[in-house]
């Protein structure tokens, strides 16, 4: 019976490769199936339960245990992660205009204290003003702004319509909720789907809008989009292992990288760089449930954050790289 299947499998690869015209070219050959006696397979729970074996980061990538990173960090005294001060240049800022939006509160109050700061005119973009916001200097501020609307979004961009161009747009409203979001307690489609729509296509809307109605340097303008390392399918396997779970920011975290890759690439033309930029385990209002992991992972304060996103910001190369 086993060579009759074998003969069945190559006249079916034959006709397989005739439909689609792959006849005369290489094709790698089918490896041949290995059975298995079902007695001598591993059924006990330590191997299904086993997590996958997670690959060693290529070069030029990181590593995706957080932990560990953080550590050979400390270990190689790696002064951006340990010391942002030490390497950090805010020159470019002096005089730019930088729009950032839930500028209110978190890791967008500290980014929009630290461009003014540095000599940056600020629009404050947000839903509701804050007082903190509100007390920075030079900071223009445009209340009302939801990022789920459209309509919203145009409005900010009329607003700004005639006024000096935006040098650098960053897009930093985000959502991550204090849900339940796995099997065993319960998923949440709703809030998976409101994140989405805030994360992954907000960023989409309000750059669209504020494109379209020429309020961004061209050539020149940078769209920074603060995204997460929870977008990566890799870390997940490791920092999510046997457990799942977040659905719904670990997916719109995705989305919006994939939201930033493609826009570095239309905008490219225009003479607009587009990043994709993780600014780091912030503590935040957002992540206060993940307090107990702080110390462990390296969390750092908003203030510290800010600066290495801007940092980022004011590298070259941005324009050629396709959203780093």
């Amino acid at each position: 019976w086993q060579a009759k299947a074998g003969r069945a499998l190559l006249v079916a690869r034959a006709g397989f490769l005739r439909r689609h015209g792959l006849t005369g070219r290489t094709v790698f050959p089918l490896a041949p199936a290995k059975r298995v006696h079902p007695q001598s397979r591993d059924m006990s729970a330590q191997s299904a339960t086993k997590g996958a074996a997670a690959q060693p980061p290529a070069r030029g990538f990181t590593e995706p245990d957080q932990v560990k990173r953080y550590a050979d960090a400390k270990a190689s005294g790696n002064k951006r992660v340990l010391d942002i001060d030490s390497v950090y240049d805010p020159a470019w800022m002096k005089g730019a205009r930088v729009l950032v939006t839930g500028a209110n509160r978190g890791i967008g109050l500290s980014l929009a204290k630290e461009a003014a700061r540095c000599g940056a005119v600020v629009v404050g973009a947000c839903r509701k003003p804050s007082d903190e916001l509100a007390a920075i200097e030079n900071v223009e501020i445009v209340d009302g702004v939801e990022v789920t609307s459209s309509a919203a979004c145009e409005a900010l961009a009329e607003s700004l319509a005639g006024k000096d161009p935006i040098d650098v747009l960053i897009n930093n409203a985000g959502y991550f909720p204090d849900v339940s979001d796995d099997f065993t307690g319960g998923l949440n489609f709703e809030e998976n789907l409101k994140q989405y729509d805030i994360c992954a296509v907000g960023p989409l809307r309000v750059t669209a809008a504020l494109v379209k109605k020429g309020c961004l340097r061209q050539p020149g303008g940078k769209v920074i989009n603060i995204t997460s390392q929870g977008g990566s399918a890799l870390w997940r396997q490791v920092q999510n292992a046997n457990k799942g779970g977040d659905y719904g920011h670990h997916m719109c975290k995705a989305a919006a990288n994939m939201c930033g890759v493609l826009m570095a690439e239309e905008l490219r033309p225009k003479g607009i760089a587009v990043a994709n930029l993780h600014p780091g385990f912030n503590r935040t209002g957002m992540t206060k449930k993940y307090e107990h992991i702080w110390d462990i992972e390296g969390a750092v304060e908003c203030e510290v954050g800010a600066k290495r996103v801007m940092h980022e910001i004011g590298r070259g190369g941005l324009l050629d790289s396709g959203a780093p």
